[in-house]
């Protein structure tokens, strides 16, 4: 089946009409009808690191009561969490959405040990390498710290870094 629009997090989505494969079992139960479900769809986003594309699958399985009784369906509202049987209908789409967004990682990462991008430059770091540095001066706003006296010996022989005062 198509995947529906707006499956996504912000990093990560279900593109919208990708293949996504459904495998449903419905049984007649008592108070209406139990949806056992399972799903495999692909996922498509950026890395939480680095920026750049990344792509995989998510698996998901749900199980819903669709209960029968249409006068329970108004006095439950829009904000209730039971799902009903409209006639000989019942709407999937929202228990499928829920397990899948659910499950669509908030951090995805285009694989395991991404380094991300230099803080200073903004260049990814995996493209380079580990001898990567920027040799620029420090922030000017910093260059006093420089004049302190940390450890450097005082006027009468006493360290600054033992916490002695002259």
């Amino acid at each position: 089946m198509p995947a529906p629009a707006d499956l996504r997090v912000a990093l990560a989505c279900v593109p919208t009409g990708a293949d996504v494969k459904l495998t449903v079992l419905l049984e007649a139960v008592s108070e209406g009808v139990l949806v056992t479900g399972e799903a495999s769809a692909p996922v498509t986003g950026e890395c939480a690191r680095c920026l750049e594309p990344t792509a995989s699958s998510v698996d998901v399985a749900f199980r819903e009561l669709y209960e029968h009784d249409d006068a329970r369906y108004e006095e439950a509202g829009d904000d209730s969490d039971r799902r009903f049987l409209r006639g000989d209908l019942l709407d999937l789409e929202p228990a499928f959405r829920d397990a899948v967004v659910l499950a669509l990682p908030l951090a995805p990462l285009c694989r395991p040990d991404c380094a991300g991008l230099c803080a200073e430059c903004g260049v990814r770091l995996a493209d380079a390498g580990p001898g990567h540095d920027h040799d620029s001066a420090p922030d000017p706003r910093w260059a006093r710290l420089r004049e302190l006296d940390m450890g450097r010996e005082r006027r009468n022989g006493a360290s600054a870094v033992d916490g002695q005062e002259a």
